[in-house]
C-alpha cells in the first residue's frame, strides 16, 4: 500500500500554500479561535472531494477538466458556458499564482532582504526548474519530491505552536459554527478559498492517471486502489489540516489585539522580537517552502487545465508568463502583499463551484463511472458540500453589496 501512495500528498500542498498562511492568520489576528471549525469543516469536505477527484481519474482514465471540455464541445447551446469554463480558468491561474508567487516574495525579503520582485521571480524560476527536474525523474519521484516540501511546511508552522501554545478553551469554543458579521464571512470564504482550492480538485483526477495507469491500464485492481485512494487522501489531509489550523491558532495567539496592516510580517517581527531569531527563521523556512512547493503544484495543475479549458491554443511559456505577470506587477507598485495573499483567496473560492459541480455531475453518473458511481450516501453529502460553498459566495456578495 505504501507504494501505492502519493497523489494525494501532492494535491494537498496546494492545501497549505501561502494564502493559506495569509487567511489563516488574518482570521487568528482578526478574530481569535472564532473561525477554526471554519478550517476543520474545510479539510472533512476537502477529503470528499480530493478522493472523488482521484476515483474518476482511476475509474475513467480522464482528468475533470479534459470531461468538462468533452461535455461542453458536443453541445452548441453550451456556448456560454465553455466561454465562463475559460474565463474563470484564467482567473483562477493568476489568482493562484499570486497567492505563491507573493508568498515566496515575502519570505525571500524576511530571509534575505530581496525586493519583492526580485524574490517573486526567483520563486517562478525555482520552481520550474524544481517541477521539470522532478517530472524527468517520474511520477514518483513528484510525489517524494512534493510530500517532503510538505513535511518542511508542516515543520515550520507547527514548532511555532512550541513557542506560542494557543488557549484550549478557546480552541474548543472555535469549534461551535458561527460568525461575527460581514467580515468574518468574507474572511471564512476566503480560508474555504485557501483550503479546498479548485486548481487541487481538477489536478488530483490528472495525478491519479499519471501514478497509477501512466500507460492506460491499472497498476493494481481498481478495488485496491480506491481503498488506497481514501488512506491516501485521509493522511495526506490530516496533515494538511493540522497544519492550517496551526496558522489560525499561531495567528490568534501573538497577533490578536497586536495592530497590524500586514499579518504574515508581523507575525515574523513578534516571533524576532519577543521570541527569538531561531522560531523567526524557521517560520519564514516554513513560508518559502510552502510558496515553493505550491508553485510546483500550481504550475503542474495551471498547464492541464488551462489546455483543457482554453477554446485556443497558446504557448506553454507565453501562458505562464501571462498569468505571473500580475503577481509582479502587484509586487512592483508596492501593494500590501498579504492583503493581496487573502484577496486571492477569496476570488478562488468563487472558482471552487465550476470544479465541484462537474464533479459531482460525473461521479454520481453511471453513465461515465459505471458500477462505480457514487451511492446515495456519498452523492447526498458532496451535493450538501457543494451547495454550502456555494451558499458561502452568495452570503459574501450579498454582504458586500449591502455594506457599499
Amino acid at each position: 500500500m505504501v507504494s501505492l501512495l502519493g497523489p494525494a500528498f501532492v494535491a494537498s500542498v496546494a492545501y497549505v500554500d501561502p494564502g493559506n498562511v495569509a487567511a489563516n492568520m488574518s482570521a487568528g489576528a482578526d478574530y481569535g479561535y472564532l473561525l477554526v471549525w471554519v478550517l476543520v469543516g474545510a479539510c472533512l469536505m476537502a477529503m470528499i472531494v480530493q478522493y472523488l477527484s482521484a476515483k474518476l481519474g482511476l475509474v475513467t482514465g480522464r482528468s475533470l477538466s479534459s470531461m468538462v471540455k468533452d461535455s461542453l464541445a458536443h453541445h452548441r447551446q453550451a456556448r456560454p458556458l465553455r466561454i465562463g469554463f475559460a474565463l474563470q480558468a484564467i482567473v483562477v491561474a493568476i489568482a493562484t499564482d499570486v497567492a505563491e508567487v507573493m508568498g515566496g516574495a515575502i519570505a525571500m525579503n524576511l530571509l534575505f532582504g530581496l525586493p519583492g520582485w526580485l524574490g517573486g521571480l526567483i520563486v517562478v524560476v525555482v520552481s520550474l526548474f524544481w517541477l521539470g527536474f522532478m517530472r524527468s525523474r517520474g511520477e514518483r519521484a513528484l510525489d517524494i519530491g512534493v510530500t517532503l516540501v510538505l513535511l518542511v511546511i508542516a515543520a515550520g508552522f507547527l514548532v511555532s505552536l512550541v513557542w506560542a501554545p494557543p488557549d484550549p478553551a478557546g480552541v474548543i469554543g472555535g469549534m461551535v459554527p458561527r460568525f461575527s458579521g460581514a467580515g468574518s464571512v468574507a474572511i471564512a470564504a476566503a480560508m474555504l478559498g485557501a483550503t479546498v482550492m479548485p486548481h487541487a480538485i481538477y489536478l488530483h483526477s490528472t495525478l491519479a492517471i499519471d501514478r497509477h495507469r501512466p500507460l492506460g491500464q491499472l497498476d493494481a485492481p481498481l478495488k485496491s486502489l480506491l481503498f488506497v485512494q481514501r488512506v491516501d487522501v485521509g493522511a495526506s489531509l490530516v496533515v494538511a489540516g493540522t497544519v492550517n489550523v496551526a496558522m489560525l491558532l499561531f495567528g490568534a495567539t501573538i497577533l490578536r489585539g497586536v495592530p497590524h496592516s500586514d499579518a504574515v510580517v508581523a507575525a515574523y517581527e513578534v516571533l524576532n522580537t519577543q521570541i527569538g531569531r531561531l522560531p523567526a527563521i524557521i517560520f519564514a523556512i516554513g513560508l518559502l517552502a510552502s510558496s515553493i512547493g505550491s508553485a510546483v503544484v500550481g504550475t503542474h495543475a495551471g498547464a492541464s487545465i488551462m489546455y483543457d479549458l482554453l477554446p485556443w491554443r497558446i504557448d506553454s511559456r507565453i501562458r505562464r508568463v501571462a498569468t505571473v505577470l500580475p503577481s509582479i506587477v502587484l509586487l512592483a507598485v508596492g501593494v500590501n502583499a498579504t492583503m493581496a495573499l487573502v484577496g486571492s483567496q477569496l476570488v478562488l473560492s468563487f472558482g471552487i463551484g465550476f470544479a465541484l459541480i462537474p464533479l459531482v455531475w460525473f461521479t454520481s453518473s453511471p453513465k461515465h463511472m459505471g458500477e462505480w458511481a457514487s451511492g446515495p450516501w456519498l452523492r447526498m453529502t458532496s451535493i450538501i458540500i457543494t451547495a454550502l460553498v456555494l451558499a458561502l459566495n452568495i452570503a459574501v456578495i450579498v454582504m458586500t453589496l449591502a455594506e457599499a
